[in-house]
């Protein structure tokens, strides 16, 4: 009799439990977030692929173009082949000058992100470890260049480099490096101030400096190896800027690839084309890379 009464008592206790308030409205919460969760996969897989078509659809256009002739309709890979062979014979064109502007815009990617690496590390690390209010003014004439026109800066730039090429340097293309630091600098800025934010820097330097590190060794072995994931980000933007960069170029009567890729296109318009798509590939493996040697940079660091 008494298991009896206490087996009531708990089935009662259990029909309260279940019928409480709190019971009721938690009851469908389950099927409700798992409805809310698929809903929210069906809208971003919705947004993926719309993004997906929107980038991927002038590239396939392109890679179309260049495997078809738009006149004949005829399919074949002649573009290609003079790309990869170095020869437009075939096609009746002329490929030196498509060397020549690739040869060229490769020498001022090296060159460009390092002046702009060696110009904003040292001077961003010594104002926002020394002067933070001198820190706001290297921050607004970094990212000037932003606000001003390519054709602007062109006009500005004409009388100097006019004044280089005949008196100081050369009309090498190589001296567009000048030009081109100004172009990058906002967007190696912000990469690098975005790592450093990151990055405890004043207790890193108060650490090393009182166990003795000099300027140098706390500067080479402390800082950059913190910022080496910010540094990779802003080379790879200077890289793709100076890649993709025609207006200066052009103004000032160089040739980059670029300008040699209009050029060509006066005469071929597949092999350009073809080239063009294949800057951009260029440019997507970089990402790719840069990316897997910053995860890789820090894995170690956190193991």
């Amino acid at each position: 009799m008494a298991v009896t009464t206490s087996t009531i008592l708990t089935t009662h206790n259990r029909k309260s439990e279940d019928s409480s308030p709190s019971a009721i409205i938690n009851a469908p919460a389950p099927q409700l977030r798992a409805a809310r969760v698929r809903k929210q996969r069906i809208i971003k897989a919705v947004i993926l692929l719309v993004v997906l078509a929107f980038l991927l659809v002038p590239l396939l256009a392109m890679l179309l173009f260049t495997v078809r002739q738009p006149l004949s309709g005829q399919w074949g890979l002649d573009a290609w082949k003079a790309i990869f062979t170095g020869s437009g014979d075939s096609l009746g064109t002329d490929m030196s000058i498509l060397w020549q502007g690739l040869g060229v815009s490769l020498a001022l990617c090296v060159v460009t992100v390092l002046m702009v690496l060696v110009l904003l590390i040292p001077v961003m690390v010594i104002t926002y470890l020394r002067s933070p209010k001198l820190a706001r003014l290297v921050e607004w004439v970094s990212t000037l260049p932003l606000t001003i026109p390519a054709i602007v800066l062109v006009v500005g730039l004409g009388p100097i480099y006019r004044w280089i090429s005949a008196d100081v340097l050369s009309t090498d293309p190589i001296w567009l490096c000048f030009a081109y630091t100004i172009l990058v600098m906002p967007f190696s800025y912000r990469a690098l101030a975005v790592g450093m934010r990151s990055v405890d820097m004043r207790t890193l330097t108060e650490a090393s400096r009182s166990l003795g590190a000099s300027w140098p060794v706390l500067f080479f072995k402390i800082l950059l190896p913190n910022l080496w994931q910010s540094i990779l980000s802003a080379g790879f933007i200077g890289i793709a800027v100076v890649m993709g960069e025609y207006t200066v170029a052009s103004l000032l009567g160089r040739v980059n690839l670029q300008v040699a890729l209009y050029q060509l296109g006066q005469s071929n318009s597949q092999i350009s084309t073809a080239m063009a798509l294949l800057a951009l590939v260029f440019g997507v493996v970089l990402l790719v890379v840069l990316d897997i040697i910053a995860d890789s940079i820090q894995r170690r660091r956190n193991a």
